[in-house]
C-alpha cells in the first residue's frame, strides 16, 4: 500500500502539472489539493504512533473519522427507544418532555419486554386514590435532636455536580430552577461558587477530600473558612463526601489548565495550579473521627443539618460508623447512598464498571442496618443513582429512602444530549465544558424554567403513582409494592428479595441476619477496614454492648 501510494501520487502530480502548464491553469487548484494530500500521506508513512496510518497513508485516517462518528450514528440512526446507555431514549425523552412541558404520554403500549428477567413494576390497588386530592408538595424535614436549623427538603433534588465539571451557565440554570421549583441543589465537591449563590436557590454544600471552600494551606480542613461560608443563608445543609458511585475510593485531579481564577475563587486555591484531591479525608481517620467531624461541622455551621455520602463497599465499615454513632450518641442528620451506576463526570472505567455496590443493594443494606440498630429514627436517607422518573423515585422510597437526588436527569433538563463528551471539555451543548464558545449556547433563563418543570412534573408522576397504589402518603410505600421478574415463570416482591429488618433486631447478636453477622463481628468503631473486634476491644464497643443489654 505504501509503495502503491508513492507511485500513484507521484504519477498524478506529474500528470496534473502537465495539464496545468500546457492545457489550462485552472488545473493548478486540483494540483494543489493533490500535493496537500500527498504531503499528508508522506507524513502518515513516517510517523510512528499509528500503525494503520503508516500502512495506509491518508486512507487510514478514515478509521479515526468513523470512530468519531460512530456514537452519533448509533444514537441517531441505529439504537431503539429502549437501547442506549447509560440512559435509554425513553428515559431521556421523558426528561425532555417534562422539562419542556410537552406531551409525555406514550402511544400503543410499552416497548419493554415485560416477561424478561429484571422487569419491574408497581403493584396498584383496586381502590386507588384521586391524585388530584393528594398532597403534591412532597417534602421531608431533615434534622435530628442536635440540629438547630432543620430543613424542609423536597424528595427530589439536584445531585452533586461541581462548578468546573459543569459550566457556569449550567450551574446557574440548575440553581435558578431549584429556587423556582423549591428544591435543593447540591454543589458537588468543587465548593460554593458565585454561580451557586446568585440565583438564590437552596444549597447543599458538599465537602470532599479536597475541602474546597474551606481548604487550609496544607490541603486540610480549615474550620474558620468553613464557619464563614456555612453561615450563608442559602446553604441549608452540609454533606461530607466519603465516596461517590462513579469512582469510590478514587481521588480527583483538577488540571492546571482548567483551574481558572473563577474556579480557584470558589475552591480557595491558587489559580493555574494542579490540585489533586486525595482518596481519603485528612480531617479524620476512623469511624469515631468521622462522627466527631460531623459534630464539629454542625456546631460551626450554627446547627445546620450535616450528613455524609458514600457508596457501599466493605459492609463492616458502614456498621463501624453506626457503632460510633451509638457510642457517642451523635448522629448525622442524613446519609446519602450513592449507587455504583451513578456518576456524571470522568472516572477510570475499572472504577465506573467494577467498584462499589449498586444503589438498590446499598440502599437496602443501609436502611436495614439503621433499622436493626434502632437509629433510623435519627437519620434521613437520600438515594442517588440513575433516578430519572417517578417510578425510580417510588422504588427508592419503597426500599426505605426518604428522598432522592438526580444528576443526569438534571443535565438533560438543561440541554444535555448524552454526547458522552463530559470528560473532554468539548460538550457540544455547553453543559459540561468551560469553553466559552460552547457555553454561550446554554441560555440560562430558558433552562432555569426547564429544570423547575422537570422537577415539578416528575413529582406529579410520583403522586399519580401513589394514588394508583391506594396510598395517600409516600411514607406508607413499602417493599411489598414493587415486584421484579426473576424468571419467565417467577416474580418476587422487593420484600421477598430485600426483606425488611425489624427495628432493633441487630441490638442482639443472636437476632442479627446471618448474612450480616460476620460483618458485625468485623466492624470496629475505632478503625476502618475489616477487623475482629473480639481481639481488639474498645470503650466504644463496651458501650454498645451495654446499650444492647439495656
Amino acid at each position: 500500500m505504501r509503495k502503491t501510494f508513492v507511485i500513484f501520487s507521484t504519477a498524478l502530480i506529474i500528470f496534473l502539472l502537465l495539464l496545468s502548464v500546457y492545457m489550462n491553469p485552472n488545473w493548478y487548484v486540483v494540483l494543489g489539493a493533490v500535493v496537500f494530500f500527498t504531503g499528508m500521506g508522506y507524513y502518515d508513512m513516517y510517523q510512528k504512533k499509528h500503525s494503520i496510518m503508516r500502512i495506509y497513508p491518508v486512507f487510514g485516517r478514515l478509521r479515526f473519522f468513523m470512530e468519531e462518528m460512530r456514537p452519533k450514528i448509533y444514537q441517531y440512526f441505529i439504537e431503539s427507544d429502549i437501547d442506549g446507555r447509560p440512559l435509554n431514549r425513553i428515559d431521556r425523552s421523558t426528561v425532555y418532555q417534562r422539562a419542556k412541558k410537552e406531551n409525555d404520554t406514550m402511544p400503543f403500549g410499552t416497548q419493554l419486554d415485560v416477561y424478561s428477567e429484571g422487569y419491574e413494576w408497581l403493584a396498584h390497588s383496586m381502590a386507588p386514590k384521586d391524585f388530584h386530592k393528594l398532597d403534591h408538595d412532597l417534602r421531608i424535614m431533615v434534622g435530628n435532636k442536635d440540629c438547630n436549623q432543620p430543613y424542609s427538603c423536597s424528595i427530589l433534588n439536584i445531585s452533586a455536580m461541581s462548578f468546573g465539571s459543569l459550566s457556569s451557565n449550567a450551574v446557574r440554570a440548575m440553581n435558578g430552577g431549584a429556587k423556582l421549583g423549591k428544591f435543593a441543589h447540591n454543589t458537588g465537591e468543587g465548593g460554593v461558587s458565585e454561580h451557586h449563590l446568585e440565583p438564590g436557590g437552596d444549597i447543599i454544600w458538599q465537602i470532599g477530600t479536597g475541602y474546597f471552600g474551606c481548604r487550609a494551606a496544607d490541603g486540610g480542613f480549615d474550620p474558620i473558612q468553613f464557619k464563614e461560608r456555612a453561615a450563608h443563608p442559602n446553604i441549608k445543609m452540609i454533606e461530607i463526601k466519603i465516596s461517590q458511585g462513579a469512582k469510590p475510593g478514587h481521588g480527583g485531579i483538577l488540571p492546571a489548565s482548567k483551574n481558572t481564577p473563577e474556579i480557584a475563587r470558589a475552591r480557595n486555591i491558587e489559580p493555574y495550579t494542579l490540585v489533586a484531591s486525595p482518596p481519603y479525608h485528612k480531617a479524620f481517620d476512623s469511624p469515631m473521627g468521622l462522627i466527631a467531624f460531623i459534630k464539629q461541622c454542625r456546631e460551626l455551621s450554627g446547627g445546620k443539618p450535616v450528613g455524609f455520602k458514600l457508596c457501599i463497599g466493605h459492609k463492616s465499615e458502614f456498621i463501624s460508623i453506626c457503632k460510633a454513632m451509638i457510642a457517642t450518641d451523635t448522629y448525622p442528620d442524613f446519609i446519602t447512598v450513592d449507587g455504583a451506576e451513578g456518576g456524571t463526570g470522568a472516572a477510570p472505567q475499572e472504577f465506573s464498571n467494577y467498584v462499589g455496590a449498586p444503589l438498590l443493594d446499598g440502599l437496602d443494606f443501609v436502611v436495614n442496618v439503621l433499622r436493626g440498630l434502632d437509629i433510623k429514627k435519627h437519620i434521613k436517607v437520600f438515594a442517588s443513582g440513575k433516578i430519572t422518573s417517578g417510578f425510580h423515585l417510588v422504588r427508592a422510597l419503597a426500599l426505605g429512602a426518604d428522598a432522592c437526588y438526580s444528576a443526569r436527569a438534571m443535565m438533560l433538563a438543561v440541554g444535555c444530549i448524552q454526547a458522552l463528551q463530559c470528560n473532554t471539555n468539548k460538550c457540544p451543548v455547553g453543559v459540561a465544558t468551560q469553553d466559552p464558545q460552547l457555553t454561550v449556547g446554554l441560555v440560562v433563563e430558558d433552562k432555569t424554567t426547564r429544570v423547575a418543570n422537570y422537577h415539578n412534573n416528575t413529582l406529579k408522576s410520583v403522586v399519580e403513582l401513589l394514588g394508583a397504589t391506594g396510598l395517600d402518603d409516600v411514607k406508607n410505600l413499602s417493599r411489598s409494592h414493587i415486584y421484579r421478574r426473576i424468571s419467565f415463570s417467577q416474580m418476587l416482591s422487593y420484600e421477598e428479595i430485600f426483606p425488611t429488618t425489624p427495628i432493633g433486631a441487630y441490638l442482639k447478636e443472636e437476632t442479627i441476619t446471618p448474612k450480616y453477622r460476620e460483618d458485625f463481628k468485623n466492624a470496629s468503631a475505632d478503625s476502618w477496614g475489616i477487623f475482629n473486634v473480639a481481639t481488639i476491644g474498645s470503650e466504644a464497643e463496651e458501650r454498645i454492648i451495654e446499650q444492647s443489654k439495656a
